[in-house]
C-alpha cells in the first residue's frame, strides 16, 4: 500500500511539472486573522446571537461565502 501511495505522490508531482502546475500544499484548518476590535466585537456578537461560538460562526460565514 505505501508503494501504491508513493507511486501515486510521484505521479501527481510529475503531472504538475509537465502541466507547469504547482502542486497543492494540504491545509491544517488554522486560520489566525487580525482584526480591527470593532470587528471582532461584531463578530463576537454575531456569534453569540446565532448561539455559536466565533470559531463556528465564522467558519460557517466563510463556507458560505465560498
Amino acid at each position: 500500500m505505501r508503494a501504491a501511495f508513493e507511486e501515486a505522490v510521484d505521479d501527481y508531482l510529475e503531472t504538475c511539472q509537465r502541466l507547469g502546475i504547482a502542486p497543492g500544499k494540504p491545509y491544517s484548518g488554522k486560520l489566525m486573522l487580525r482584526l480591527p476590535p470593532e470587528v471582532h466585537a461584531h463578530a463576537s456578537m454575531m456569534a453569540q446571537a446565532h448561539g455559536k461560538s466565533l470559531n463556528q460562526w465564522a467558519a460557517e460565514v466563510l463556507a458560505n461565502a465560498l
